[in-house]
């Protein structure tokens, strides 16, 4: 499957992958939606991938009620729907022993809840066209959980269990699953992470700093999204730690015990 007038919408496309999946896109010549709460980083990324088509539509995963309306906005402006990815959420920075239970169910409500929520509304119109991609843009930490990230290594996980699920229910009707797993990619995710009490981290740890260049991780996320992948892995060094987990479950635990993952 190519991209070329295909209609793409991200979310969480205001900055980080989101916006180097979007100007990646564009110049394939997809016809772009773009949603994230803040509508000004938007209208910014809406310019660079100018001359694409590019509808700004802003909305917040954590309000799953509002989301069949922007749905709906989608389709009137579109007439249809070729590629969802599910990329907005939020990340977290804190010892699970320090993390308040409402940090925990607002990670679950943005990442997960709102991700489901979304795809539940498309979803019909995607069956209904026989065609159609639903992309997730999970984690390293939806198949292993780290320190610092309890609650967000919770949200990916059930992402993988959710969307396992569904393509399995989609078989024969042309609407395929993706799910990508980032490793350290190099965008504010842990500038805008969660600490124990809600508040932003407000600082870029070590492993972020050094990760992977975001225009390379969109780059190779567009040719396993083409291909029609179901699921694959993207980073460094760190990728391999998915392979390690399931063939030496005892190494991979010391390894970690010992990794700077903050």
């Amino acid at each position: 499957m190519g991209f070329l007038n295909q209609v793409v919408w991200i979310t969480g496309a205001s900055s980080g992958i989101g916006e180097a999946l979007a100007k990646s896109m564009a110049r394939q010549g997809a016809q772009l939606v773009l949603s994230a709460r803040n509508e000004a980083e938007l209208r910014r990324v809406q310019l660079a991938c100018s001359p694409a088509p590019v509808l700004v539509v802003p909305l917040d995963l954590a309000d799953a009620a509002s989301l069949p309306a922007k749905v709906e906005q989608v389709l009137a402006h579109y007439g249809r729907l070729d590629v969802l990815v599910n990329n907005g959420g939020v990340s977290q920075r804190s010892l699970a022993l320090e993390t308040s239970l409402d940090v925990d169910r607002r990670l679950m409500e943005v990442n997960y809840f709102g991700t489901v929520a979304l795809t539940k509304a498309v979803l019909p119109r995607l069956i209904n066209q026989r065609t159609g991609r639903i992309v997730v843009i999970s984690s390293l930490v939806g198949k292993f959980g780290t320190p610092y990230r309890s609650a967000y290594a919770a949200s990916k996980h059930a992402l993988h269990g959710f969307f396992d699920s569904l393509r399995a229910e989609l078989t024969g009707t042309g609407v395929g699953v993706t799910i990508l797993c980032p490793g350290f990619i190099r965008t504010g995710v842990s500038v805008n992470a969660l600490t124990g009490n809600g508040s932003a981290l407000g600082t870029m740890d070590d492993a972020t700093a050094n990760g992977l260049d975001p225009t390379e991780f969109a780059r190779r996320a567009l040719l396993l999204i083409a291909r029609g992948k179901d699921e694959a892995y993207i980073g460094g060094k760190e990728t391999l730690g998915v392979y390690l987990k399931r063939l030496a479950p005892g190494v991979f635990r010391k390894m970690l015990n010992k990794a700077k993952v903050r």
